[in-house]
């Protein structure tokens, strides 16, 4: 039995059954007679946790289009192609006192739940971009965020330094099939505080070795624009926060800004652990978005409550045919 077949006999109810629904959707609005394209938004720490594995193939297979991210999820991609094995997972993290985490700090690991990131990497990294923001803050030349990690890939020295297939890299997937990836707030991130650092300490001449956010927003506007003349789009959310309201706010600034007459997204899956309350983004149903012009009432709408590093992979399977 594979995996597809898995979920069709067993995920029969409440959030397993949105599961099934939300992957089967997905899969037909992606196909050839679907026609469709899909944005998938990336929040929390997706590429720590591997999702890579199974992203970058949905990559290669022309299920994804588009990639909005943490600047987090981008950096640490990178982080984890050239690192892994020396990261550090701690089984019993919930048990962690005050002072179990002073140690892990003071050996130089930085902890996401059970998986400790080298600051050695980090460091790492930055010397390879060093040099790149200086050019370009010099030129007056800024860039996308991802153009930079796109530099390091094509980077022949650090290859001896990957230590996982570059297949399991959505980053990687991202850049040889040619789609976009958007990463609103570059400077909320440990590459973005560094940058910054630099600029500080004029190691780095002034901010303009990246363009601005609204810079990334026209350039989404035109992708939408291009692509939806094709056929429709789909938005899939993993988590929430400013890698899911960024993109999906491009529809409504087209028909209301710009008074565009575009297509409205065409289909709607989040995965997210957050609940509806307090005034909250991440945890909003659906049908909230409606009222926002991104969403029309018949556009498939699905909302799994559940942990997206086991839900997202599995989902991406089914679509597979896995």
């Amino acid at each position: 039995m594979n995996v597809s077949d898995f979920l069709e006999t067993h995920f029969r109810h409440f959030n397993a059954r949105e599961l099934v629904a939300a992957a089967r959707s997905y899969r037909d609005f992606v196909s050839d007679a679907g026609r469709g394209r899909m944005m998938v938004t990336l929040a929390g720490a997706m590429s720590t946790g591997e999702l890579g594995i199974s992203l970058a193939e949905m990559i290669r297979q022309g299920k994804v289009h588009a990639i909005t991210c943490t600047a987090a999820n981008l950096e640490e991609d990178i982080f984890n192609l050239v690192a892994n094995g020396e990261y550090r997972i701690v089984e019993n993290w919930r048990a962690l006192s005050a002072a179990d985490e002073t140690k892990l700090r003071d050996a130089g690991f930085n902890r996401v739940t059970d998986t400790c990131i080298p600051e050695t990497v980090m460091r790492h990294i930055e010397g390879r971009l060093l040099t790149r923001w200086q050019e370009a803050a010099n030129a007056g030349t800024p860039r996308f965020p991802v153009d930079y990690m796109f530099d390091l890939l094509d980077d022949e020295e650090l290859v001896q330094h990957y230590q996982i297939p570059r297949e399991h890299s959505w980053l990687a997937a991202a850049k040889d099939m040619g789609i976009p990836v958007f990463v609103p707030g570059f400077e909320d991130s440990t590459l973005g505080n560094i940058y910054t650092a630099r600029v500080i300490e004029g190691v780095v001449p002034n901010h303009q070795a990246f363009v601005t956010g609204t810079t990334q927003m026209e350039r989404l506007a035109n992708w939408y624009q291009e692509q939806v003349s094709e056929g429709p789009i789909g938005f899939f959310q993993i988590g929430g926060g400013i890698a899911g309201d960024f993109p999906i706010c491009v529809v409504p600034m087209l028909i209301q800004d710009l008074k565009l007459d575009v297509p409205f997204w065409g289909y709607f899956c989040q995965i997210s652990d957050a609940v509806t309350s307090y005034g909250g983004y991440s945890g909003a149903v659906p049908n909230e978005k409606i009222t926002w012009y991104k969403l029309s009432e018949s556009a498939p709408k699905f909302m799994i409550q559940s942990d997206a590093s086991i839900v997202a992979p599995l989902i991406f399977a089914y679509v597979l045919g896995w």
